[in-house]
């Protein structure tokens, strides 16, 4: 590798009177195949009214998406480019990003998907609503979130896994599966991060388990989250196996903490 019931919160009336904070964000970006829309993705983040920079974690993509974001990094110096060998996991990629983050002192770090699925205009609120929280989940099953242009069948299985990961984690957060996220460095810096092992989108369900279990807090902010424009969507039929096999390790780890023995 090499570098070139968690309360609903609406975090911003108008993302146009976002205030400027002073604190460090970082935003963590995984890609692959994504030479679509990385491009003006970074633009639209760059231009906001925040401390951010930005690192795109890239898992070799064929189409050159990494090479799209180094003339970015180029051009601006806020834009970190991580590139990868392989396929090696969207979960992977996020911790890789938390490290960074950590090693470079931010105190906000964010991760979103590449897609535009996660409004970048909607980021502003959710720092600004990690003011007074140390987890904010951008979701879309809270008051005011909503999902646009999903096919039916992709509704139903977000809908199913969020439903069973509450019911066999104990989980509060409506929108267990939302990757976009603010955390605040000291929730990061409290986990061994080299024991969270879920390395696909099963990821987020064990950060936030993790989160709940350490009594960090967390709040939900309505977001309204779209469908592609461009691209193809990276999860898999693999991707939903190995969600259900990340739901019976946790649940099993979460009864040994619960049972005498482990107290």
């Amino acid at each position: 590798m090499t570098l070139a019931a968690a309360k609903p919160v609406d975090p911003l009336a108008s993302d146009e009177t976002a205030p400027v904070t002073s604190e460090r964000v970082l935003v963590v970006i995984p890609t692959y195949n994504e030479r679509d829309n990385i491009a003006a993705l970074l633009t639209a983040l760059l231009a906001l009214p925040l401390r951010l920079t930005v690192i795109v974690i890239d898992d070799n993509s064929p189409d050159g998406t990494a090479d799209i974001a180094q003339r970015a990094a180029d051009a601006s110096g806020r834009v970190v480019v991580l590139r990868r060998p392989g396929k090696l996991g969207i979960g992977s990629a996020y911790l890789e990003g938390f490290r960074y983050g950590l090693a470079h002192g931010f105190e906000v770090i964010v991760t979103m998907d590449a897609d535009f699925s996660h409004d970048p205009q909607r980021l502003p609120g959710l720092v600004e609503a990690a003011r007074h929280a140390d987890v904010v989940v951008g979701s879309r099953y809270c008051n005011g979130g909503a999902i646009r242009q999903w096919p039916l069948g992709r509704r139903v299985l977000s809908a199913g896994a969020n439903t069973l990961a509450r019911l066999c984690l104990g989980l509060t957060v409506r929108d267990c599966t939302s990757g976009y996220r603010c955390y605040r460095r000291d929730v990061l810096a409290s986990f061994d991060l080299a024991r969270i092992r879920s390395q696909g989108y099963s990821c987020l369900v064990e950060l936030l388990f993790e989160c709940e279990a350490n009594a960090w807090k967390i709040v939900e902010a309505p977001i309204e989250l779209v469908d592609r424009k461009f691209g193809v969507t990276k999860i898999s039929r693999r991707e939903v196996y190995k969600g259900a096999w990340t739901l019976m390790k946790l649940g099993m780890r979460r009864w040994q903490r619960r049972s005498p023995a482990s107290k």
